[in-house]
């Protein structure tokens, strides 16, 4: 990473993100919970094992069809510490405001959070406020940190991934920045998509009742699905076969990525998850994800191989082979 400037491609979950952190932050701050470079920190306290994370949330616009950025801090956070398996127990939120803001609008936002920690069971214990002058910011950026509690026997890593797991996915992919990029341009879909934005951590508490031998989950935030695949392919040093007519995307999605130009692979997501487990216990594990409203869709879409360790390969509908790779770029800017 030879830059001397931050681009906006830096925020896109991508390669230039994961060069940020692997050059900039990690040589800085390395230590052996940060380096797991897990969606939130694990660690013991007096035979307590508690998950950590902090997350910022700058989506423009700010209100859009299926969710509000306050909404979107509270999944968002609870979503990262439940990808450790973790039930999540409390959080803040800092709130950075642009003067001029409507306070109709933060009350807004405020009802809107508060009536997703409810939801969640998570209550929200300290915060803080920040005014920054007209024009040196964009309306209101939220930052939340989560703690929660990982049961006894649950041990989740991407480092745990290895050949022979099974690669489920809970349902279709790219509808949160569809929805978001649609509200932001003002287009006109035939069919007005919204986003998927919703918690997991009930569904992953279903999953783990079936079976502790879930090696890894992420949510499928910034980067998408492709880049989720990649970043653990790598970090398991395994090889990955992904088949496309598998990976369920709705129709009215590819519709709009192929107008927009977007590889919905890449696009963001809310509310998706992907799973690796052994083979012998995904048919078990899906059923009881189906269970759930928001696993109902969960299917296989690949499975993990010894072969070509640290890619991910896609098998298209057309019978031919694709490399997935870290997003490159900055596909959907400011959707998260």
């Amino acid at each position: 990473m030879k830059r001397d400037r931050v681009v906006l491609g830096h925020g896109s979950g991508g390669k230039l993100t994961s060069e940020l952190i692997r050059e900039i932050f990690l040589p800085r701050f390395r230590n052996p919970i940060l380096s797991s470079l897990s969606d939130s920190a694990v660690f013991s306290h007096k035979d307590i094992r508690f998950a950590f994370t902090t997350d910022s949330y700058v989506v423009d616009p700010i209100f859009f069809p299926g969710g509000d950025i306050g909404r979107l801090a509270i999944y968002g956070t609870v979503n990262d510490l439940a990808m450790s398996g973790a039930q999540p127990v409390f959080l803040s939120a800092g709130f950075i405001l642009e003067e001029g803001f409507l306070i109709s609008d933060l009350e807004r936002i405020a009802d809107s959070m508060a009536e997703a920690a409810s939801e969640c069971g998570i209550s929200l214990i300290a915060g803080d406020t920040k005014v920054v002058p007209k024009g040196k910011g964009d309306k209101v950026f939220i930052n939340t940190s989560g703690i929660g509690i990982v049961p006894q026997g649950v041990d989740i890593s991407p480092t745990k991934v290895k050949p022979g797991d099974v690669i489920i996915i809970n349902g279709g992919i790219g509808e949160h920045g569809i929805a978001v990029i649609a509200a932001r341009e003002e287009l006109s879909l035939s069919s007005e998509i919204e986003s998927d934005l919703a918690p997991l951590h009930r569904l992953v508490s279903r999953m783990l009742s079936e079976t502790k031998r879930i090696n890894a989950l992420r949510d499928l935030t910034r980067g998408g699905l492709g880049t989720a695949l990649a970043e653990i392919a790598r970090q398991a040093k395994v090889g990955m076969v992904v088949e496309e007519e598998k990976i369920p995307v709705r129709d009215e999605v590819k519709g709009a990525c192929e107008l927009l130009g977007f590889d919905p692979l890449y696009v963001a997501n809310e509310g998706k998850l992907i799973a690796f487990c052994p083979e012998e216990e995904a048919e078990g594990l899906i059923t009881a994800m189906r269970k759930d409203p928001k696993g109902r869709d969960a299917v296989i879409i690949g499975k993990v191989v010894s072969e070509h360790p640290g890619r991910v390969i896609l098998r298209t509908r057309v019978g031919g082979e694709r490399l997935v790779d870290l997003l490159p770029g900055e596909q959907l800017p400011r959707i998260c």
